[in-house]
């Protein structure tokens, strides 16, 4: 008989029972029930993220690093492994290296060393001959073994920190802050890629990424659903954009996601996990690891077991597919890389030994002093100096761009920064999602916005005029807000006779809502209102308007 089996949802609050105070058999009773009743189990997830160094060359080689460059372009002789070539490490993804564990609360090992990974795949160019090399693994149907230079050992940088935020609440506007420990960051080389043509059943290989220099980062399995993790994998997206480390785009792979996922009840040891092969995208992340939870718990209600295994996501069905088992252990056979030294990075200038110039060393100290504002600061900083929504300095900083365009709005403008921010993220950022613009890409700039905010702040144009001149202003970039107003005669009217002669004919020829009005329904103003601006044509003043109706309506 299979053991009934409870789901707890990290967004919800499941009531266990009502304890009755009249009866103490019933509480006893209730207490006996509740002990006995097994406890929820809960998802555990944990990430390992490939973030592709945002490098003009690879990791070991002057190949230059180009995603729509044409296959095979960019391969030198050490990509292609050619025999009698050497690897020469780029120091700019040594630095970034730094800069991302600096900026992620890690421990910057002082020495760090490279090793060899071995296991055969087709887009692994890299051959260990096993006359040299007595660890390789040989690859039984081709009879070559490939190895990938990675950090075993020591990697660069370990036991860091990401702190990342939810929005929570009924109105989505209370910040929670959560956290997930980084276990370590390595380097290593990207491996190439294969293309398969389904047409002429063959597999073609493109070796332009092999070579790439990579940062693995691994996260400890410290998340329990989809949308934990998915916010911690775009906080750290902004911080690596932001640190200008990695450029972020998940689309042409400069970001990729391994989630291993497992089920357990709190207080005992965790489940066989799964592992989510390369998830591309942020919202496929949260849909991916929730589909493997709910995937999981359902076999255990069914009685099964999860299987130790490789799964992909499927984004048209929402579910993971199985790829591999691994219920046999692949042993790497790791190895240390016998033609690269240890890797050397010194705390700052007066430790670096006599001889060694400064400009040809890594250097911690100068790296931690370029550290540029994180999102978390900058988003904490917005909020406190302009008073505006945590919500909405979540949206500024997720934009590239946006919070600089905002600050220079702020800089040319006298009107308050919650009217600013409904303009910004409302009309502008509506309008660059609508074209598919960015933000650089905008027709209108921050002075320009500045100028209109300013003419509907002085009281120049109503805030229905505001939105036609800046529709305008989008689509006739190089005319200004003033100069569409006078055109268009958009300009406010505040004529106090034109509008009293406006709203008594509007009064005379609605009765049954004057009467309504007197009756005690002040509501029905709104509507008188609106039909006088409709005779402006949305140019009177609101607040004048309201006065005159009240007049002739009391």
């Amino acid at each position: 008989m299979n053991k009934q089996i409870s789901v707890l949802c990290p967004k919800a609050l499941c009531v266990i029972g009502r304890i009755c105070t009249t009866s103490s058999r019933w509480h006893s009773q209730q207490h006996s029930r509740l002990k006995s009743a097994p406890q929820q189990l809960v998802g555990v997830v944990g990430l390992e993220i490939h973030a592709q160094i945002n490098s003009n060359t690879k990791l070991f080689s002057g190949s230059p690093v180009n995603f729509s460059a044409p296959p095979n372009s960019l391969v030198s002789f050490f990509d292609g492994s050619l025999p009698g070539t050497l690897p020469v490490l780029n120091r700019r993804c040594v630095e970034a290296a730094v800069m991302t564990g600096l900026a992620l609360n890690c421990t910057i090992n002082r020495k760090s060393f490279f090793d060899r990974k071995h296991y055969f795949y087709a887009d692994l160019p890299k051959i260990a001959s096993p006359l040299l090399d007595s660890f390789s693994t040989v690859d039984t149907h081709s009879g070559t073994a490939g190895y990938q230079i990675t950090q075993h050992r020591q990697p660069i940088a370990v036991e860091g920190i990401l702190t990342y935020s939810l929005l929570g609440g009924k109105k989505m506007s209370q910040v929670i802050r959560k956290s997930v420990h980084i276990k370590q960051i390595q380097l290593e080389q990207d491996s190439g890629k294969s293309l398969h043509d389904d047409t002429h059943s063959q597999t073609l290989i493109d070796l332009n990424r092999a070579g790439v220099g990579l940062m693995e980062l691994v996260m400890e399995p410290d998340m329990s659903c989809g949308e934990e993790a998915a916010a911690a994998v775009r906080e750290l997206q902004l911080i690596l954009q932001a640190l200008g480390t990695c450029q972020g785009n998940m689309s042409e792979g400069q970001l990729r996601v391994d989630a291993n996922v497992s089920v357990h009840r709190p207080g005992e040891p965790f489940g066989v996990r799964t592992e989510v092969k390369n998830i591309n995208s942020i919202r496929y992340v949260a849909r991916a690891i929730d589909y493997e939870i709910q995937r999981q718990i359902s076999v255990l209600q069914r009685g099964g077991m999860v299987q130790n295994e490789t799964r992909a996501y499927d984004s048209k069905s929402g579910e993971t597919m199985p790829m591999r088992d691994k219920e046999g252990l692949q042993d790497y056979r790791f190895m240390p890389e016998p033609n690269l030294p240890p890797l050397i990075v010194y705390e700052d200038d007066a430790s670096l030994p006599t001889g060694i110039d400064a400009c040809q060393a890594v250097v911690v100290q100068k790296i931690r002093e370029e550290l540029p504002e994180l999102p978390s600061v900058k988003r904490d900083r917005l909020v406190q100096t302009y008073g505006i929504l945590p919500e909405h300095s979540f949206t500024l900083v997720n934009e590239e761009g946006l919070v600089e365009y905002f600050e220079a709005v702020m800089k040319a403008t006298k009107k308050e920064p919650r009217k600013v921010i409904g303009w910004v993220t409302n009309e502008l950022l509506g309008q660059l999602k609508q074209q598919d613009m960015s933000v650089s890409q905008s027709p209108i700039s921050p002075p320009a916005l500045a100028e209109l905010l300013d003419l509907q702040e002085a009281g120049h144009i109503s805030s229905s005029a505001a939105k036609q001149v800046f529709q305008e202003m989008w689509r006739s970039s190089s005319k200004t807000a003033l100069q569409i107003i006078q055109e268009q005669d958009l300009g406010l009217v505040s004529d106090t006779a034109q509008l009293h002669s406006i709203c008594q004919k509007v009064v005379d020829s609605h009765p049954d809502e004057v009467q309504a009005i007197k009756n005690g329904n002040k509501k029905v103003l709104n509507k008188l209102m609106g039909m006088v601006q409709k005779e402006t044509k949305g140019r009177a003043d609101p607040v004048l308007v309201r006065t005159i109706l009240q007049e002739k309506t009391s």
